[in-house]
């Protein structure tokens, strides 16, 4: 049935809440086999790109010259980098400097979560290298000591890096310990569960499968609702001085 225009779906000025029933599907550049849903971008004032790419059987992606985050969100693919490639099945993730050649192939259909940010460089280090791994094999580590609230995080602490990615899972009725403020922007990925997240004034329930995007110092605050425990796949820009 049509819904007359209901959506749980808005773009306010510090924040944007996108559900699966707005998403548009469109192939980016260069892909091949393959179409994107552009969640976040430059355009809505956002300073990195994020996007889910389904991909069919045999597709790929396009290049691109700004820094790679990939997040395999379900079936299987394969990366080729630097002379090797490696099997990606859902939970493996990988990090691609700027300017890294490289191919993402689908043999089946596959969905990947990917992050593009230009590289903001740093006079104490040297840009970080290419990174392969699996979230399994990242060790959880419990938020501001409660245990029904486990950060893994996919990139190391490490000063390299100007963006870190992290899984965040709450146990049924665990929630932030506080509303955060801070200059720090988000890409959030619904993967399980749900709850309900403050963005702004304003409170909404949010499910598996839905997109948020927090400007710097949007007020935020989530607890996890249901039976299930709710996990997202969160973005920060950090590691570098506001004015860089």
């Amino acid at each position: 049935m049509h819904k007359l225009g209901e959506t749980r779906s808005t773009n306010q000025r510090d924040h944007l809440l996108q559900t699966p029933d707005t998403f548009v599907r469109a192939p980016l550049p260069g892909m091949s086999g393959a179409t994107a849903i552009v969640h976040i971008a430059p355009a809505a004032g956002a300073q990195f790109t994020q996007y889910t790419a389904e991909l069919e059987a045999g597709g790929t992606l396009g290049a691109t010259s700004a820094q790679r985050f990939f997040y395999l969100l379900a079936g299987e693919a394969e990366l080729t980098v630097e002379g090797s490639t490696h099997a990606l099945t859902s939970g493996s993730f990988a990090y691609l400097p700027a300017g890294t050649t490289h191919r993402l192939h689908a043999p089946q259909t596959a969905k990947v979560a990917v992050i593009e940010k230009n590289y903001v460089a740093s006079a104490r280090t040297a840009a970080p290298a290419v990174l392969i791994g699996h979230e399994d094999l990242v060790v959880p580590t419990a938020l501001m000591g409660d245990d029904d609230l486990q950060v893994r995080g996919l990139l190391p602490a490490d000063a390299a890096f100007d963006f870190a990615v992290n899984t965040m899972t709450y146990q049924p009725g665990a929630a932030l310990s506080m509303v955060e403020v801070h200059v720090m922007e988000h890409g959030l990925l619904m993967l399980e569960g749900g709850g309900i997240y403050r963005l702004g004034d304003a409170w909404y329930p949010v499910t598996a499968g839905d997109f948020i995007w927090m400007a710097p110092f949007c007020p935020q605050w989530f607890g996890a609702l249901g039976k299930q425990p709710a996990k997202y796949l969160i973005y920060k820009d950090w590691n570098r001085h506001p004015l860089a």
